[in-house]
């Protein structure tokens, strides 16, 4: 079970995105992010390659806010099997696996907003990490 002991700071120069946002999303995240006045949800990344998971819109605030770091759960990637990866419906793909997500981000070209869908077996924790402390 995740919690806030699994949370920590990562660079936000190290995330690798493997699809783009919707950016009026993105933008009303932007908002309730600076009136919140920090992060109230980590993102999930790969350990071993810095793959972002879940967290593509937050991870786009951050860089739009010049954040150093994020909050983040780090996890094994290819070895955890409790971390499943399927398409969103009406996705352009019929089918995406673990090893397309991280090629994906190594390449540096992005899927399509909304492609891969990861489903974890744990819920991600509720936090708050202030501006101040990311920047």
């Amino acid at each position: 079970m995740w919690s806030d002991e699994s949370v920590s700071l990562v660079p936000v120069e190290w995330l690798k995105a493997h699809e783009e946002v919707r950016v009026r999303a993105r933008d009303k995240l932007l908002e309730m992010t600076k009136k919140w006045g920090g992060f109230t949800k980590p993102l999930v990344v790969d350990k071993k390659t810095g793959s972002l998971l879940d967290g593509h819109h937050r991870h786009s605030v951050a860089c739009l806010l010049n954040l150093n770091s994020v909050p983040a759960i780090c996890v094994d990637y290819f070895s955890d099997e409790s971390i499943i990866v399927e398409t969103w419906p009406n996705s352009d793909l019929d089918q995406i696996t673990k090893k397309d997500v991280i090629e994906m981000s190594m390449s540096g070209e992005l899927y399509p907003p909304k492609t891969s869908r990861h489903i974890f077996s744990y819920d991600i924790p509720p936090i708050f990490i202030s501006l101040d402390a990311l920047r």
